[in-house]
């Protein structure tokens, strides 16, 4: 090979800042409590029984973690319901939503976006990442765009070799 011939990166030297929306997940465990579990025969929610149970929750089993809480059954619940459930975990959960699984991640990625410092990217050209081994809600693509749209020179989703432009400012 010629000293002559030198390998470059001309993406790296473009000025192109790749971000990847996935690096905002937060990282942790996900779990469910669905009521359908805390009802008599799937149908009636009974206060006594239900506030035993509630009590009887092991809150170690949910030390930092992301719950979600759901009904399942076809039954009407009590709003209240929801208040117990969450005051007896708030304290040892990183956060709980009501909602499926879906929900939470959508709730999570609004966050994380909400108090991400976009600073370093102001002004310059910046390529959204396509593909990612984690799932991204949608909602967060949208969000990204409302954050970054008032300070980047240009907006563009896809990988470096194949991007769809997005705005210019």
């Amino acid at each position: 090979m010629s000293e002559e011939f030198e390998i470059r990166n001309k993406v790296n030297e473009s000025g192109l800042v790749n971000f990847d929306l996935a690096a905002l997940v937060p990282k942790g465990i996900r779990k469910g409590i669905d009521l359908k579990d805390f009802l008599f025969q799937e149908m009636i929610l009974k206060e006594k029984d239900f506030r035993e149970q509630v009590a009887a929750i092991n809150t170690e089993e949910y030390t930092d973690t992301y719950i979600y809480i759901y009904n399942s059954a076809d039954a009407i619940v009590p709003l209240w319901a929801y208040f117990v459930i969450t005051a007896k975990l708030t304290d040892v959960a990183k956060k709980i939503v009501f909602g499926n699984r879906e929900d939470l991640e959508v709730i999570l990625m609004h966050n994380a976006i909400q108090t991400y410092d976009f600073d370093e990217m102001r002004g310059k050209r910046v390529l959204v990442k396509g593909c990612s081994d984690k799932e991204i809600p949608e909602n967060a693509y949208v969000e990204l765009v409302e954050q970054l749209k008032p300070i980047v020179k240009s907006l563009m989703f896809g990988e470096a070799c194949s991007n769809v432009p997005i705005l210019k400012n």
